[in-house]
């Protein structure tokens, strides 16, 4: 807390001295990720709090730290409620708090390079303009971070046509003709995993994401000016990206984007920094809010980008398998391992598969009570809990393959578990099925389909805090737009070839956290009507655990779905097990009768 404290105490005089009523502090970076490299962790800096979403308010007299549900129980094991108010991101909005906690015409401080002009639009028009906010000079959290980390990363991995299925030359030439249809002279890319789909590039700038720190300007010609540190940029660069590509240093891109007079340029003002609107308007070139091309053409993955995905996950469901089957030999034998040896242990099961890049995000591996904390790490705590007898384990990990990425989340019991807690993952089970199961009209978005995961839960009065699905790349994020499913999520339809994971839950704090999620892709589907219809196909290949079951519960359709999947996957990983993790899965993916 000391240590907060003297970095409260150093913002606050920064404020001070710049006659600044209040500085907003968003986890964000210049690149507006939704996961930081450390270096940029600047939430984290001010306030301990390392959850991937967040925002601190700061004033002379108090602060307040605002998070969504996926972490009201880790923010209150990492921030001092002394130092800061602590509160729900939806339920208590930070502008409202503004509003309520800062006295009207207040001079606010924020760094551009932070938030979107989106944002600062919305930010005036909910205060209705009765606050000052001021663009910083200089960040306060960069002035004093003193012992600020540096990760010195490899050059970019060059991936073959033969894995992306398209050049980058010809991505360029489409995503340049999409710009010539809308009347642009290019674009500017902020979305690093937009950047490395258009260059057929990957890197290791960022932990489990496979970016490279980049901003890039497409011409539409298809040409583009990358900027970067340029000692990333291996040889055979050139080739492989083809004609038309112009590489600057990364600190190149502020005198570049000034000159561009003239220049009708699209910029998504929901993805890119409000800076470099700013220094592009300033050097008198307009400037439209235009979605990132790359976008949908990224998130419609073609025919070689999805047998990759279905070939990682059988790689994926082999170690995940082996896993399981370990944790159950552990448990039998007395050996009640803890949530980091688990972790590590899955990890090293992942690392046996041939095309195994790294994880693509930190193991969410959660023992009883901690299960129910939706986006816990273990790492956090000094001593990582044991597995309990008659207690849940809640395991949520995936790995990027050179071929894919992968995102599974099993729930399973040690031991014997009460009626309660089967019943809630029986509905928890039912809901995936069903979603899994259905059928719907091309133009229909993951938010229509949300309440099919989440009814059987809400016939007995439970839910879940966070969404059902999100969009998955292909060797990248493990989150990835446009596409989602969820009560208030993306309005996009779903469309043939995205990847999209299929993750309701249900969470009692302190007690127990259930969580069923595959990664599925969507499909054309034939019906007997005329309507031109889509469903989902299984990409994950991991049994689930039949022993949490109330088969009261299950409908008929729901037991042989699950016997069907079962049967799938005993005929994708059965052929590379062997002993008694062949065992293992035989009694595993059993059929129900």
């Amino acid at each position: 807390m000391d240590i907060i404290s003297n970095r409260l105490n150093q913002i606050r005089n920064w404020m001070k001295s710049n006659k600044y009523d209040a500085f907003i502090i968003p986890h964000a970076d210049e690149y507006m990720s939704e996961y930081l490299p450390p270096q940029n962790e600047r939430l984290e800096w001010a306030t301990g709090f390392n959850g991937s979403a967040g925002v601190a308010v700061i004033t002379q007299n108090n602060a307040s730290i605002f998070v969504d549900g996926r972490y009201t129980v880790q923010v209150r094991e990492q921030v001092s409620d002394k130092l800061f108010e602590i509160n729900h991101l939806i339920e208590n909005p930070y502008l409202k708090w503004i509003e309520s906690n800062i006295k009207l015409n207040s001079k606010i401080g924020y760094d551009s390079r932070l938030v979107t002009r989106n944002w600062l639009k919305n930010a005036n028009k909910t205060l209705n303009n009765q606050f000052e906010f001021e663009a910083i000079k200089e960040n306060p959290i960069d002035i004093n971070w003193k012992d600020r980390p540096f990760l010195e990363t490899p050059q970019a991995l060059l991936l073959k046509e033969k894995l992306t299925g398209q050049s980058s030359f010809d991505k360029r030439i489409e995503i340049g003709k999409i710009l010539k249809e809308q009347k642009f002279d290019g674009a500017l890319i902020t979305a690093l995993d937009s950047i490395c789909w258009l260059l057929n590039i990957r890197g290791q700038d960022i932990p489990c994401n496979p970016v490279l720190l980049s901003h890039a300007l497409i011409y539409a010609n298809g040409n583009v000016d990358l900027f970067i540190d340029k000692n990333k940029i291996p040889n055979g660069f050139n080739d492989h990206v083809g004609s038309g590509v112009n590489v600057f240093q990364k600190n190149d891109l502020k005198s570049n984007l000034s000159n561009l007079k003239g220049i009708k340029i699209g910029y998504d003002m929901n993805l890119g920094n409000a800076w470099s609107v700013d220094i592009m308007e300033n050097g008198s070139a307009k400037v439209i809010n235009f979605k990132d091309p790359c976008t949908l053409p990224k998130a419609c993955k073609n025919k070689i980008e999805l047998q990759g995905m279905k070939d990682c996950h059988i790689q994926d469901g082999v170690a995940v398998s082996k896993f399981l089957a370990w944790v159950d030999k552990q448990v039998l034998s007395g050996n009640l391992l803890n949530e980091g040896e688990l972790s590590d242990k899955l990890e090293l099961f992942r690392t046996e598969g041939e095309m195994f890049m790294g994880i693509s995000f930190d193991t969410i591996s959660g023992a009883g009570g901690n299960a129910a904390i939706v986006h816990y790490n273990h790492t956090n705590n000094k001593s990582p809990k044991k597995l309990e007898i008659n207690s849940i384990y809640l395991v949520d990990s995936g790995g990027q393959y050179l071929n894919g990425t992968t995102d599974v989340t099993r729930t399973i019991s040690i031991g014997n578990l009460d009626e309660v807690t089967k019943k809630a993952f029986t509905l928890v089970l039912k809901g995936h099925i069903a979603l899994g199961r259905a059928t719907f009209p091309k133009g229909t978005s993951g938010m229509q389909l949300d309440p099919l995961a989440r009814q059987f839960l809400w016939e007995h009065g439970m839910d879940y805090d966070h969404g059902t699905g999100h969009g998955v790349g292909h060797y990248l994020n493990v989150h990835e737009g446009p596409h989602g499913i969820a009560k208030k999520g993306s309005p996009v339809p779903l469309e043939e070839g995205m990847v999209v994971s299929n993750e309701p839950g249900y969470y009692e704090t302190g007690k127990f956290g259930i969580r069923c999620e595959n990664l599925v892709f969507v499909k054309s589907v034939k019906t007997d009507g005329n309507l031109e219809t889509l469903g989902f196909e299984n990409l994950t290949l991991v049994p689930f655990d039949k022993n949490l079951l109330n088969l009261k519960l299950m409908s008929n359709t729901e037991i042989q779905w699950l016997n069907d999947y079962h049967q799938t996957i005993w005929d994708n990983i059965s052929p590379f097990l062997s002993g008694d993790d062949l065992v293992w899965l035989k009694n595993q993916t059993s059929p129900i009768q």
